[in-house]
């Protein structure tokens, strides 16, 4: 992977909070570039559900990390990409890098939409992300023993969040990526049971996964306050996701980064090996 640790650019970097903006706007501040940390109460104001935040975030910004939210799939995406799309062009953003789902056909159609606008697009199309069991709400569970998912014995290819925000960087800061989409992945396949087992080895707890139905999961979410109908669908989503038609790995971040993506095992190691070395 080639360094420059002199980019002038400005860039916008949406959802910066999250998993992966905020590892995106860490690197690329890291390497001199102007970064625009998009969220809904920073400096930079910029909120998925209010279109007026959009173009005032993009005027001056030269290009933009797209990570829309909830996710790409979700319904009213592509109408959200397209104007995103018209507005980035409108106000002079000339690279747009998406962050998409692998696997995902509604994915693809907002990927479409947001293409349409004419800006030099890359896609990055991820696997689950490994930092799913340490950030966010399935975190919780794993803190207190459970892994409870619809994914029954399925593998996936855990890809580790911070080769994810490397790989689009890259995409942000140097030429050749425009057009392109990027299949990342991490190294091997493994199973839920498999990082559940993984865990309890290392933290020195038990932790167990628990393989549910798409139903039974929606009424898990319905009980932790999520609205009925936005359940239905994430767990839809999930479920469609794990039906093992992305159990494969592919070459994308060694293709970008020319190294191989980070193990789930050393993922892990450092996730929960310290955590037991500290409770021992």
């Amino acid at each position: 992977m080639t360094t420059n640790t002199n980019d002038t650019r400005t860039i916008l970097v949406t959802s910066a909070t999250g998993k992966t903006g905020r590892r995106v706007a860490e690197l690329l501040a890291a390497r001199g570039a102007t970064v625009r940390a998009g969220s809904r109460s920073g400096a930079t104001r910029f909120d998925w559900e209010d279109v007026t935040s959009w173009a005032p975030a993009l005027k001056g910004a030269d290009s933009a990390y797209v990570n829309y939210y909830p996710d790409l799939a979700a319904p009213g995406a592509a109408d959200a990409m397209r104007t995103f799309g018209e507005l980035a062009v409108a106000n002079g953003v000339r690279r747009l890098t998406l962050l998409s789902g692998r696997g995902e056909p509604d994915a693809v159609r907002a990927e479409e939409a947001l293409r349409a606008s004419g800006a030099e697009l890359t896609v990055v199309r991820a696997a689950f992300f490994a930092q799913n069991f340490t950030e966010g709400p399935m975190a919780e569970g794993v803190a207190a023993g459970t892994i409870a998912f619809p994914a029954g014995g399925t593998a996936e290819p855990f890809i580790d969040a911070a080769d994810l925000a490397e790989v689009i960087v890259e995409t942000l800061t140097r030429d050749g990526h425009a057009g392109l989409v990027h299949e990342v992945t991490g190294p091997r396949l493994v199973t839920f049971a498999e990082v559940a087992a993984e865990v309890s080895r290392l933290s020195g707890r038990q932790v167990a996964y628990v393989p549910m139905s798409e139903g039974e999961y929606a009424s898990l979410l319905q009980e932790f306050g999520l609205p009925a109908p936005d359940a239905q669908w994430l767990s839809a989503l999930f479920a469609m996701l794990l039906d093992g038609h992305n159990a494969s790995v592919t070459d994308g971040v060694k293709r970008v980064l020319g190294r191989e993506p980070r193990d789930f095992t050393a993922f892990a190691a450092e996730a929960w090996g310290r955590s037991a070395v500290a409770e021992a």
